[in-house]
């Protein structure tokens, strides 16, 4: 692509140049690339301009704030290019280079606190050729590659859907988060269909309000051509997403306790049953009923299948059909994630870090549990510290025995987090064992056949961050080790 073509509204006359590609990290640049120079929170891009003029960038695009415009006269190698509001903008121009691919190819943006992996997943599971863009990675559900954020940034976003097109999917299913939506991540796509899971407590050490919170995440309602909206409408501010919804989306409720909502399509569940085996209820729409089974675990993973099957429908499949295609779902790697079982405890390995996940985690468990509830769990340093306390009381409401420890905890003091979870902690079922690969051993060897374990936190994560050092760890596998010794031992 020429340049003149990539930025038609610059003033620079001399910008008959050709592109092949755009790099927003000069280590990551390419001969041909135009390298795009943001400015960042810590500090400008323009300072790895001289990086990426050697690595053979033909143009450099920059946003004159922060120190820009200053950087900028320092540099004469090759054309520059000045974009207010760059990262806002970048999304659009991406979108331009590769040829528009969100038009092209289905979108489902799902945003929301909890869930949005597992309905990610589980709509590849039902929609037909559909790729994966999340937390878990970017591509076909099981040959992930890896993302270092949930949504990436504004070009990598316009790469995949642009090679996922290519490739031959026909459906996106898109993670979207609330970071992304403010720092215009998904600007330039456009979305077939949103899906709005929940809203809750999270992320406010970067949104610093609630209010600030739940406005990022309506933010994605006000892109342009949304087909369809679903909304959870037993969530917190369902009304409020419900009255955001622009008049040409058609909009989607899905309820567990019956709550109808007039102009809108309402999916509900009814009888509904949890087992060893997973979960069964019958869904109801237009006076349809279809029973559903899944081999999946927790209240929560009702509403996840009926945002599901409401995508689905929304997308033209029928109900029966949508309900055939939930048979072949399967539990998502680090949600509720059933590992022992029989002769052992049952431990549920999950991503739960938020309150309200953690209390919707422990109640579905309790409903299931014979024996003692164990939980093991902390809070990651650098984030919401409020979220601490309030997640300590929620452990002491819903479990039997509770193992505080440590999760991620980047450059705080792990005994100072600790010491903010049981702050308003009043229980002696409470212990602390900081070392969490010991702190799982316990549980589980102390627990009897009859009880259930939660273990909190990480999830997927395959790692333990301390001092900006990722060591190796997987709660999955010291969960199956501790089970493993847990055999011999017995």
């Amino acid at each position: 692509m020429l340049l003149n073509d990539l930025l038609p509204d610059s003033s620079i006359a001399n910008n008959a140049i050709t592109v092949t590609g755009l790099a927003l990290n000069s280590k990551e640049l390419v001969s041909g690339d135009v390298f795009v120079a943001l400015a960042g929170s810590v500090q400008h891009g323009l300072l790895y301009a001289q990086h990426a003029i050697a690595k053979g960038a033909v143009a450099i695009m920059y946003d004159p704030a922060k120190g820009g415009a200053v950087l900028a006269e320092q540099i004469d190698a090759i054309p520059l290019f000045s974009v207010v509001d760059l990262a806002l903008k970048l999304g659009e121009i991406a979108s331009r280079f590769y040829s528009n691919p969100s038009q092209k190819i289905d979108v489902i943006g799902i945003t929301g606190t909890n869930g949005k992996t597992s309905c990610s997943h589980f709509l590849s599971h039902t929609l037909d050729e559909c790729a994966i863009i999340g937390t878990l990675g970017w591509g076909e559900r099981g040959q992930l590659r890896q993302t270092l954020n949930t949504t990436p940034d504004a070009v990598s976003v316009q790469r995949m859907l642009f090679d996922l097109l290519k490739s031959g999917k026909r459906t996106v299913a898109m993670e979207v988060s609330s970071h992304a939506l403010q720092q215009g991540r998904v600007n330039g796509v456009q979305f077939k269909g949103v899906v709005f899971t929940n809203i809750s407590r999270d992320h406010l050490d970067y949104h610093g309000t609630m209010a600030a919170y739940v406005q990022a995440k309506l933010a994605l309602l006000d892109k342009p051509g949304i087909g369809f909206a679903v909304v959870n409408l037993d969530a917190a501010y369902s009304d409020d997403i419900i009255a955001r919804i622009p008049k040409s989306v058609i909009a989607w409720g899905i309820s567990v306790s019956g709550k109808v909502v007039e102009a809108m399509e309402c999916l509900s569940a009814i009888d509904i049953s949890h087992s060893a085996e997973g979960i069964s209820f019958v869904a109801q729409w237009r006076g349809q009923r279809q029973v559903i089974n899944a081999p999946l675990y927790g209240d929560f993973n009702v509403e996840n299948l009926l945002t599901t099957l409401a995508v689905s429908l929304a997308m033209g499949a029928s109900l029966s059909a949508a309900a055939q295609k939930i048979l072949t779902i399967q539990a998502v790697a680090g949600r509720m994630e059933a590992l022992g079982g029989g002769k052992l405890p049952l431990v549920f390995v999950d991503y739960a870090h938020t309150p309200d996940a953690l209390d919707k985690v422990l109640a579905s468990v309790r409903q299931q549990c014979f024996g003692d509830l164990w939980l093991v769990f902390g809070c990651g340093g650098n984030r919401d510290t409020g979220k601490r306390s309030q997640m300590g009381k929620i452990a002491q409401q819903w479990a039997d025995r509770v193992i505080v420890t440590d999760d991620n905890p980047r450059f705080e003091d792990s005994k100072a987090i600790v010491n903010d979870i049981v702050r308003d902690c009043q229980s002696s079922k409470l212990s602390v064992i900081q070392d969490r690969k010991a702190a799982i051993q316990q549980a589980i060897l102390q627990a009897s056949a009859q009880d259930c374990i939660v273990v909190a936190g990480k999830g997927h994560e395959n790692y333990q961050e301390i001092e900006a050092v990722r060591l190796p760890f997987s709660d999955r596998h010291a969960v199956m080790e501790a089970l493993d010794m847990r055999v011999v031992t017995r």
